[in-house]
């Protein structure tokens, strides 16, 4: 049984940061002409190409990620990683639907088997900001929707299956799912005798702070499952005051913070944004945790960031950082009992 001090929010919200996260959420920006106006970018030559990457896969930015951009900036890297562009309409050879062939590891309805040992739940298909580099920007979500039977069902899996020890709540985003259903998730888990941990990949503390709010703190800090929260950030840009903030409340809660970063052409395909991406992480509590290869998703190639060209960033990042701040540059394979690290000296 973990013991743990339930943590509290502190009344610290200003501006817009005084909506609820549903409010915020709820209010992303949707359309390419409200972004392009938002950030004072012309609709030529922008727009047209906008247009036809949201027809493909739709454009979704929250309010306080948004308020991180830096205006008149077309290659803001928090603006490239949410702007569809024109690249998206074209044909790359490799690049696929489904890169990391996750329909064939679907055990039952919403429960992905890639590992032994661990278990995926697609707890939502939602999430609160749409990456144009996502590698599950085609997954048929509407076919993986839970309905009552089908979450009994995978609790009577997860239990008849004494190898997984960690669940995974992923999707979507699961913290774009209320809290009160969460919580009766861990709680069933948490009745099953060899499951231990609980894993929660999310990028909503960072794109919306305010979704680390007492009914989150609240279950995290109850649950006997030890909580690992993975984190999605790829440039430190993302990580302002509120950020920071709310990775503290998450942090109070005993839960451990990670971080996984995916390496961006136009983003963060630079060893000095690298430097500063771990050492702010690390300076909000974060541990660097990996750095992934692209997953060849159709549609965001334009992304695609070289093997050779990764292992000489990593390779230069060994230079600048103590080891514990360099994370570990891995490709998931499909097929493969676990993450495949890339050799930095081939």
């Amino acid at each position: 049984m973990i013991q743990r001090t339930p943590a509290r929010i502190e009344a610290h919200l200003s501006d817009h940061e005084q909506r609820s996260w549903q409010q915020l959420l709820s209010q992303s920006v949707t359309t390419p002409e409200e972004l392009l106006r938002r950030l004072e970018l012309p609709e030529t030559p922008w727009l047209s190409g906008a247009r036809a990457g949201h027809r493909l896969f739709p454009l979704r930015v929250p309010e306080p990620f948004l308020a991180r951009m830096e205006k008149g900036n077309p290659a803001d890297p928090l603006l490239r990683q949410v702007l569809p562009l024109q690249e998206e309409t074209l044909e790359a050879p490799g690049f696929v639907s489904d890169p990391l062939q996750e329909a064939d590891a679907i055990a039952s309805t919403g429960l992905i088997r890639k590992y032994r040992s661990r278990a995926l739940l697609m707890v939502t298909g939602q999430c609160a900001v749409n990456c144009r580099y996502c590698f599950r920007r085609h997954f048929p979500y509407e076919e993986q929707r839970l309905s009552p039977e089908d979450r009994q069902r995978v609790i009577n899996t997860l239990a008849g299956s004494p190898e997984i020890n960690e669940v995974i709540f992923s999707g979507g985003d699961p913290l774009a799912v209320n809290d009160r259903l969460l919580a009766q998730w861990a709680a069933a888990i948490s009745g099953i005798s060899h499951i231990r941990r609980l894993r929660l990949h999310t990028r909503l503390p960072v794109v919306i702070p305010q979704r680390v709010c007492d009914e989150l703190l609240k279950w995290l800090s109850t649950t006997p499952l030890q909580i690992v929260i993975v984190l999605h950030i790829n440039h430190p840009a993302e990580i302002d005051g509120p950020t920071r903030r709310a990775l503290g409340y998450l942090r109070a809660t005993g839960a451990t913070l990670l971080n996984q970063a995916v390496i961006l052409r136009g983003v963060n395909d630079q060893v000095p944004v690298l430097e500063s991406l771990s050492e702010s992480l690390f300076d909000a509590g974060v541990l660097p945790y990996y750095l992934h290869t692209f997953d060849p998703v159709a549609g965001a190639h334009h992304y695609e960031v070289p093997d050779d060209e990764a292992r000489a960033l990593v390779r230069e990042l060994l230079t600048r950082l103590p080891g514990f701040l360099v994370p570990r540059l891995v490709r998931e394979l499909p097929g493969e009992a676990s993450k495949t690290p890339i050799n930095l000296f081939p």
